[in-house]
């Protein structure tokens, strides 16, 4: 685990914070850019963007990002960290509907936030007309809008991180007839969508993530619906070599725990080490 009280000088990263006026969300956003000291001439620079950016302060993230350049030899990764606003549960979900209790209704806005006003910033600030590739990160409900984004707009994006993903986000409540095969949201984009070679999936879970256990199968939800939806990303036609999977056995639905797997994602999507 990383103790985000330990002292850090990093050697191979810096980090600027961004304070943007989104006309989108209504709000001012902050964003928290980690950037690798060394950049190559032609700007092969890749970009990863994670929501709930403010988590990845709590898990001392630069300390975790430097050490990975030092142990994984990344290759040029921009980190580009969101904060969430109060309003979370609203610009978080996926962006054709709302849930079954009316949450999510922003996410519309927030996708477009993110490709009208965040990406436009980033380039100019940094001057980077393209990235090498681009990938979206999230925890939690932050995870389920990230594989929404990218799932939707996969011509812009390689890889998705999702932690802990808020995978039962659904269109009814149990007590209203809800099925599994009917009712999440994100299987039934999946399920409606296409398959697009190109794209990865790094999927994480935690055996203590929850309690929850609504088939009573001896499995918790988060662990059955993240492995529902491989079995659906699979029927698409991606392989095993499109998908990771992570499950810590003494993993929580916390920072701690996602500070824990985010070397993990680090290595699976930008290592050059063997």
């Amino acid at each position: 685990m990383v103790n985000p009280t330990t002292a850090h000088t990093p050697q191979h990263i810096s980090t600027e914070r961004i304070h943007m006026s989104s006309l989108y969300l209504d709000r001012e956003v902050l964003v928290d850019v980690y950037l690798p000291h060394v950049r190559p001439e032609n700007n092969a620079v890749s970009l990863l963007l994670v929501n709930d950016g403010q988590d990845l302060v709590t898990m001392n993230f630069e300390k975790i990002l430097d050490e990975a350049y030092e142990q994984l030899q990344l290759t040029p990764l921009m980190v580009v960290a969101i904060h969430c606003g109060t309003d979370r549960k609203n610009e978080y979900g996926v962006a054709y509907t709302a849930d079954f209790k009316g949450r999510g209704c922003k996410a519309g806005l927030y996708t477009k936030f993110v490709f009208d006003e965040l990406m436009p910033l980033v380039r100019k600030t940094y001057h980077i007309n393209s990235f090498k590739e681009k990938a979206f990160a999230g925890f939690s409900l932050g995870g389920l809008m990230a594989l929404d984004i990218a799932w939707n707009h996969a011509a812009e994006f390689s890889k998705v991180g999702v932690f802990s993903g808020s995978l039962w986000w659904r269109r009814k409540d149990y007590a209203e007839g809800y099925t599994d095969e009917n009712d999440r949201l994100m299987h039934l984009q999946v399920r409606k969508g296409h398959f697009h070679p190109w794209l990865r999936f790094f999927f994480e879970c935690g055996v203590l993530d929850e309690t929850a256990d609504r088939n009573h199968n001896g499995i918790i939800d988060s662990i059955d619906d993240t492995l529902d939806l491989i079995v659906e990303l699979k029927a698409k036609g991606y392989t095993d070599a499109h998908i990771e999977y992570l499950e810590l056995p003494e993993g929580k639905h916390d920072v701690p725990t996602w500070a824990e797997a985010f070397p993990n994602f680090l290595k699976w999507g930008w290592s050059t080490a063997s």
